[in-house]
């Protein structure tokens, strides 16, 4: 399993000290400064996001979605990168914001603005710990897995963000499963909740499934590692389910646990 965002933040922290070891040798040592900051922070990114520690609470996402002001402040050489950079990429890609899968279910990139949302009035389940929900978008029912980039939700989550989803559907609510670029994150808890509604028969079908509606999805061993375990897990027992313990997931409100 390659590292993916842990190499390429790392690559990042080394450029950066890069730049500022340049600068500061040219005697710009106050114009370094920043230069260091920012790579100290990709550094300690690159860490908290390395597979073995995979600890997205690093970023301080609340279960509302909103970033607290001093994650705002510390992490900003990060957050807004990535802000940025995700504007661009999708700017350049020219994909579909999102893609309904099939009736009511939706998976798509980072809704930056209410143009970017499914129509119905969505539930939304946003799969990232680096993206921000909008305040304008705060009047949908709302569930945060906060899971870094080319990373997997762990099984108990994507469990807990299946029956979260289907109660969501028996009151004939959409569903819109998001992520960065509704390529990987988003997938993987969109082809469990197809296997959970009866569209697809197992994850796997669910993916090719995913991939006629959009084409540029990519899962990685990790998303497929956590599926396979789901799979397993919901074939446990009740008990089993407990021990593993589904409380793990952020929900919005203690109202949108019913």
């Amino acid at each position: 399993m390659g590292v993916g965002i842990s190499f390429l933040i790392g690559l990042k922290a080394a450029t950066l000290f890069s730049i500022f070891t340049f600068m500061n040798n040219l005697g710009f040592k106050w114009f370094a400064i920043p230069f260091l900051y920012a790579s100290l922070i990709s550094f300690l990114v690159s860490i908290a996001s390395h597979p073995s520690i995979n600890l997205p609470m690093l970023l301080g996402k609340g279960s509302d979605g909103v970033f607290p002001i001093w994650s705002l402040i510390i992490f900003s050489p990060y957050l807004y990168f990535v802000r940025a950079f995700s504007a661009l990429r999708r700017l350049r890609s020219g994909e579909a914001p999102y893609s309904e899968i099939c009736e009511g279910v939706y998976v798509g990139g980072w809704p930056f603005s209410p143009d970017k949302l499914p129509p119905g009035n969505p539930a939304v389940i946003d799969c990232t710990c680096e993206l921000p929900r909008k305040t304008e978008l705060s009047g949908h029912a709302y569930l945060c897995i906060p899971t870094w980039d080319t990373r997997s939700p762990q099984p108990a989550e994507i469990e807990s963000a299946v029956k979260w989803a289907c109660r969501k559907r028996a009151q004939n609510s959409p569903i819109f499963i998001h992520c960065a670029y509704g390529h990987g994150r988003s997938v993987a808890v969109t082809c469990a909740l197809l296997v959970a509604l009866g569209v697809a028969e197992d994850w796997k079908n669910a993916e090719k499934l995913i991939k006629e509606r959009r084409p540029y999805i990519r899962m990685n061993a990790l998303h497929r590692k956590a599926l396979e375990e789901w799979s397993k897990f919901r074939l446990s027992s009740p008990k089993r389910n407990d021990e593993i313990g589904l409380g793990s997931v952020i929900l919005s409100s203690p109202s949108e646990r019913s």
